[in-house]
């Protein structure tokens, strides 16, 4: 879900022609086993050269870098030029996908019998702040533009962006919530809140976002 929205919102940001294709997670096709045996999605069929050959390509961060180098015509560019800060967005790129996202799911799960890992809630909430708050200092600074960036969207900003608009599902199930302090408490996280205000209201997030209720099982399992 989080993942493949991720290939799709390169996708419309690029304005690259695409069909997509929803599967049933518990009843996969054959079509998508013959491309990917694993089953996961995404999973993209790229026809190559002439001889119109289908071959596969999954996970998805390989998948969006992918789609920035195959389509260098269709605008924005989501990778910078510089070699330097190209490498800095693989880095970040890199911490959304090693350190924010399972901290997201390690806090969401946290139940009293996971003690061993996290003692209690509120560390497993300190944990992820803490990686929010790191990735949020990476940031150029706000009077530069909202994006990881400045003023360019990036791919580090449409990895994390289909957990940045999910963040409210930390608000419903974990007591307490995600914790992030109001405006005005924690200038400190001033940053932040620019930069999640821009993710969702970019108009490709909100295309590629179901309603909330559609959510909340998914979550609740």
């Amino acid at each position: 879900m989080n993942l493949v929205q991720r290939v799709w919102l390169v996708l419309e940001e690029k304005h690259i022609p695409y069909q997509y294709i929803e599967v049933n997670p518990y009843d996969k096709p054959a079509s998508l086993l013959s491309l990917n045996p694993r089953g996961l999605v995404p999973t993209l069929q790229v026809v190559l050269g002439s001889s119109k050959e289908a071959q596969p390509l999954y996970e998805s961060n390989v998948i969006c870098e992918y789609l920035e180098d195959a389509y260098p015509s269709h605008g924005p560019r989501l990778q910078p030029e510089d070699p330097y800060l190209k490498a800095k967005c693989r880095i970040w790129m890199d911490f959304v996908s090693t350190r924010i996202v399972p901290g997201f799911h390690r806090f969401l799960q946290w139940q009293p019998e996971t003690t061993s890992v996290y003692p209690t809630l509120d560390s497993a909430r300190k944990e992820f702040l803490g990686y929010l708050k790191q990735f949020s200092e990476a940031m150029a600074p706000a009077s530069e533009g909202p994006w990881f960036l400045g003023k360019d969207l990036s791919l580090v900003d449409l990895v994390l962006a289909p957990w940045a608009v999910r963040l409210w599902v930390l608000d419903h199930f974990k007591d307490g919530g995600l914790g992030i302090p109001a405006d005005g408490e924690d200038s400190g996280w001033e940053r932040w809140k620019t930069w999640a205000k821009a993710v969702e209201e970019r108009k490709s997030v909100g295309e590629t976002l179901s309603e909330r209720e559609k959510y909340l099982p998914i979550y609740q399992e």
